[in-house]
């Protein structure tokens, strides 16, 4: 009996989720190794490319995300993007042992939750329906709805880049993930239409005689050097701990949502099953909060800035939030 392509794409994005979880922590300890030398990425400082560790963790990381970009193929957005959630347990666990970052007794509760919901949603996932030619797909991206969704999130990230990064990019979390989530949903969209032309070209359909395939392979390529660059400085900036599970959080929701929209993936399915994708989806996003708030902090913590725009940074008010302020 043949395999379904739904448990081809589960088995890759379990891959993937192996090596982008170990990625984090290695690319970590080469910024950190960066940072002591005196450059730090997050002040725009580029000496982490000479570090052996952050070029492990870069080639782990991209082979984490080959893995997920065939996964993607032959698996809908709803069911790979979602089992992203195993990379954040992989990587909690090897902060705990790696980079001191403790992981608490309440922590491996996160880490069933995730668990389950990702067992919940690999139950109920729809099965992939792969357009016939990348001409489909860009009949789909260029859709009324699809298009609305795309020029907001373009939108939303200009306004992160050019005017939230220069004043809070060093104090809010939110602001290098923000970017790095938004343009990830939009990546993932254009990954799944690359990967569906090298599919069919593969088969004997030739799909890169079309534009529209150069068109979403450059998309991809700019979107994914640009979030690397954020990553990076989320990564130099904040604790390991914090970036992982709010990066998921923030790029799955997105993601799905997109899919959503352009891919359709919910059509077909009766309300039962939906039903059962989105609690599973908020099963494993409990999880990553339940981890979240037990971890261990580093100076770098979520705040939101309260305070007159006139002052200069120093004289800003801040309202942050730690993971202790959770149980009180």
């Amino acid at each position: 009996m043949g395999v379904s392509d739904n448990t081809r794409g589960l088995l890759l994005a379990m891959l993937s989720s192996l090596f982008i979880g170990t990625s984090f922590i290695l690319k970590k300890k080469g910024l950190k190794r960066a940072a002591a030398a005196g450059s730090r990425a997050g002040f725009g400082g580029y000496a982490y490319l000479l570090e052996p560790l952050w070029w492990a963790g870069m080639i782990t990381m991209i082979a984490g995300e080959v893995a997920n970009f065939v996964a993607y193929i032959y698996a809908p957005a709803v069911l790979v993007t979602p089992l992203g959630a195993l990379s954040i347990i992989i990587s909690a666990c090897l902060a705990h042992f790696m980079l001191k970052e403790r992981l608490q007794k309440l922590g491996i509760l996160g880490c069933v939750a995730c668990i389950v919901g990702s067992i919940v949603i690999v139950i109920h996932a729809p099965q992939e329906r792969t357009p016939t030619s990348v001409q489909e797909v860009w009949l789909l991206a260029t859709q009324p709805a699809f298009m609305i969704y795309v020029a907001t999130t373009v939108s939303m990230v200009l306004v992160l880049m050019l005017h939230f990064e220069p004043l809070y990019g060093q104090t809010n979390i939110l602001v290098y993930l923000g970017i790095c989530s938004l343009m990830g949903a939009l990546t993932v969209m254009s990954i799944k239409a690359v990967g569906i032309a090298i599919k069919l070209t593969l088969e004997g359909i030739n799909q890169f005689g079309y534009a529209q395939t150069w068109f979403f392979l450059s998309v991809a390529a700019i979107f994914v050097i640009t979030q690397l660059n954020y990553l990076n400085k989320a990564l130099d900036t904040f604790n390991a701990a914090l970036v992982s599970p709010i990066y998921y959080v923030m790029f799955t929701t997105l993601t799905i949502i997109a899919s959503v929209i352009m891919f359709k993936d919910w059509s077909g399915q009766n309300l039962s099953s939906i039903t059962s994708e989105l609690c599973g989806f908020i099963t494993i996003l409990t999880g990553t909060l339940i981890l979240h708030m037990t971890r261990e902090e580093e100076a770098g913590t979520i705040t939101w800035y309260d305070g007159d725009q006139s002052k200069g940074l120093e004289e800003a008010h801040f309202i942050t939030l730690r993971g202790s302020d959770y149980f009180t």
